[in-house]
């Protein structure tokens, strides 16, 4: 006569016998450690491999789609900008003529100090804004460009795609501008921004009568009024387009297999963008002896 066999118990819980088991892997588990499932009944590792098996949804645009995006960088940016403005303001006592702040000299854009080494002013230019108005403007078109394109790249590309913009901008005023010109302002990154969401708009199969509008619009501002700096218009809108369309195109003309690949061809991308407009400014940048 064969000796009872002893009961199983919890795999997690070895003080507990248990007549139940997991539906999954089939380990004996207590009710505590499991939880109801479509089918049968799931422990708690299974539970978790489950969680950890479930693929993020992307949108077409390959971010990650969260329930309820938040375009925090803009609201990132805009208050940065708004920052900078208030203390060119406070130093020069002034609102108005806040160009006149000791920050503001030290970080406009001036072809010819950047070409003696003063490189803060290729990045330091694009958070000065002349007055108010000069402000509002631009943090207007980024209220109205940003949370779109944030929302549609993801935060991280979003914000990697502003930077290059930037330093386009920042490359085309310091190579092809008078050497002594000065020049500060955001529109460079903005014009970047709408050369991206027209990418991802073109890639999304939307319809870009608008945005096409508005950049036109843009432009002939940006050519008829007087003081305006084009180069850094036409260099941020040229780096945003490209950097937009090596994260969004590149990665189907190369075929990448899987998303993570596609992630990283476009980064490399955006990398190969910013790199080109460092190597344009260092090497473009005049000297005056």
């Amino acid at each position: 006569m064969n000796p009872q066999q002893p009961a199983p118990t919890c795999y997690r819980h070895p003080d507990r016998p248990t007549g139940l088991a997991c539906t999954r892997c089939g380990r004996p588990s207590c009710p505590e450690c499991l939880t109801p499932a479509a089918v049968g009944q799931h422990c708690v590792e299974c539970v978790q491999q489950g969680r950890q098996d479930v693929r993020p949804v992307r949108n077409q645009a390959g971010s990650v789609q969260s329930k309820r995006p938040e375009p925090y960088v803009t609201w990132s940016l805009i208050a940065v900008n708004v920052l900078v403005f208030a203390i060119t303001a406070f130093q020069a006592r002034s609102v108005m003529d806040n160009q006149r702040s000791d920050l503001f000299v030290d970080w406009m854009l001036v072809p010819a100090l950047v070409g003696h080494g003063q490189w803060v002013r290729v990045i330091g230019s694009a958070f000065l804004h002349y007055g108010p108005i000069h402000l509002l403007a631009n943090m207007f078109a980024l209220y109205v460009l940003g949370p779109y394109c944030e929302i549609a790249l993801g935060r991280a590309r979003y914000l990697s795609v502003y930077a290059v913009s930037l330093l386009g901008g920042s490359a085309a005023v310091t190579v092809l501008s008078d050497p002594l010109t000065a020049s500060a302002g955001a529109s460079g990154a903005i014009f970047g921004l709408f050369g991206a969401v027209a990418v991802v708009m073109l890639r999304t199969r939307q319809n870009l009568t608008q945005i096409m509008v508005l950049l036109v619009i843009n432009l002939i501002i940006t050519f008829s009024v007087p003081g305006i700096s084009v180069w850094a218009h036409l260099g941020g809108l040229l780096a945003g387009t490209v950097a937009a369309g090596g994260i969004l195109y590149l990665p189907r003309w190369l075929r990448a297999s899987t998303p993570a690949l596609a992630m990283r061809i476009g980064w490399i991308a955006v990398a190969a963008v910013g790199l080109i407009a460092v190597i344009v400014t260092v090497v473009g940048a005049p000297t005056l002896y």
